[in-house]
């Protein structure tokens, strides 16, 4: 086709023939009574990280819900709804004692899980404060992190296990964090991401932008290794999938990169500087609301090391909240690629090929349970048991000289 000025145009259509796009509904939004929303409500989801849960109370927004947690100062944590139930003022105003959280406004005063303790400005203290309750959730401490369910009262599950992170050895401890790190790498970087959690939950099956962000548009982010492309295969687990991407390195071994995702929203990424053996970290990916995201990492490591990003290159590169927008121009990482899909993606003008069966994969999971959930089933991996079973996690670094990896599907 020619145009009237004498310009070859290549196709029959240019951006005015665009026309308007859509996100996937399905698993983007969030919101309580949601199909997603109602999927990730039947899952322990972590909120904070265990040691920034304190006598301050602190706002907190997930799966759409604004709340408040806090400490009493008898040790035990907590979560409830912000407003008072008496005349609605913030608990973020509040005074932690020793047996709950005291409103700032008249001083009525709940426990950690809900239950009205005084009403000081009532005979005796409120003679029918056993009778209300301020709405709350149930909540727990496991591997540095603190965990609360947000679904159906009479279906909690128990909270999970994971065999990558027990048992805890003598000389290791959990490093913690709650601020996005696995984003922009940055500990002063935003604790929350501007955009879906679907878009880091994608990533985890994605293991091509590993070998071109990471490794070969700009600079060696991480290893060296990882610029070589790889050879993928993807599997699925009852609970999850896996991806193992296996390189040819320069010294004539093969190694094996084996991440897994278990649903709805937890990997496991071996070490960054494909440490041999198997992985000893979790991340998971928490939506705050449709828009927007935190992840949450939880890493088994030896007393008085530094952190997950120990060894890597960006140990030597300046923090990501120093770099002006240009220099980000020049090294994109997670946080510029994902931000740069929007709020939400446009998934109806995504063109996805073979090199995106993983998250075709994952896609077509969360669906299915998603469809399970709105026809009154429990959704994969839940354990009802106590103490529940560990959940095997297969993500290592597996070298080709005697380590066995995971067997998948041919990408």
């Amino acid at each position: 086709m020619t145009s009237q000025d004498g310009l070859q145009i290549g196709t029959e259509r240019s951006a005015y023939d665009h026309g308007p796009q859509h996100s996937d509904a399905l698993l983007t939004e969030v919101g309580r009574g949601s199909p997603c929303g109602e999927l990730m409500r039947r899952y322990w989801q972590p909120v904070l990280s265990s040691k920034n849960v304190t006598a301050r109370p602190q706002q907190v927004r997930i799966l759409g819900e604004d709340l408040i947690a806090f400490r009493d100062k008898s040790g035990r944590p907590g979560l409830l709804y912000p407003h008072c139930m008496h005349r609605g003022t913030s608990l973020f105003w509040g005074r932690v004692e020793e047996d709950g959280i005291r409103c700032c406004y008249h001083g009525w005063k709940f426990d950690v899980e809900g239950h009205c303790l005084d009403q000081p400005c009532e005979p005796l203290g409120g003679i029918a404060k056993a009778n209300v309750r301020q709405p709350w959730y149930p909540v727990r401490e496991h591997y540095g992190l603190l965990w609360a369910y947000m679904g159906p009262i009479n279906r909690i599950p128990t909270l999970p296990r994971f065999d990558c992170m027990e048992p805890l050895a003598d000389d290791e401890e959990y490093w913690i964090s709650d601020n996005s790190l696995s984003a922009h790498t940055d500990p002063n970087g935003p604790a929350i991401l501007p955009y879906s959690w679907l878009h880091m939950n994608d990533n985890a099956m994605d293991p091509f932008h590993v070998q071109v962000l990471h490794a070969t548009f700009s600079v060696t982010q991480f290893v060296p290794e990882f610029a070589i492309m790889p050879k993928v295969k993807f599997g699925e687990l009852p609970y999850g999938t896996t991806v193992s991407s296996s390189r040819e390195l320069a010294d004539g071994r093969t190694v094996d990169m084996i991440v897994t995702w278990v649903a709805p929203n937890i990997f496991s990424v071996p070490s960054l500087v494909m440490t041999r053996g198997h992985s000893d970290r979790l991340t998971i990916i928490v939506p705050v609301d449709d828009t927007h995201c935190r992840t949450l990492i939880t890493y088994r490591m030896k007393k008085g090391l530094t952190g997950v990003m120990a060894g890597t290159a960006f140990e030597n590169f300046k923090p990501w909240s120093e770099l002006s927008i240009e220099e980000r121009q020049d090294a994109p990482g997670d946080y510029e690629a994902q931000s740069g899909q929007g709020p939400v993606a446009l998934h109806s003008e995504e063109h996805l090929v073979t090199s995106d069966r993983g998250i075709g994969l994952q896609r077509r999971i969360l669906k299915r349970e998603i469809e399970r959930v709105a026809h009154g089933h429990d959704p994969v991996g839940l354990d009802f048991s106590h103490p529940g079973s560990l959940v095997h996690i297969p993500s290592g670094h597996f070298f080709k000289d005697g380590d066995v990896a995971v067997a998948g599907v041919d990408n």
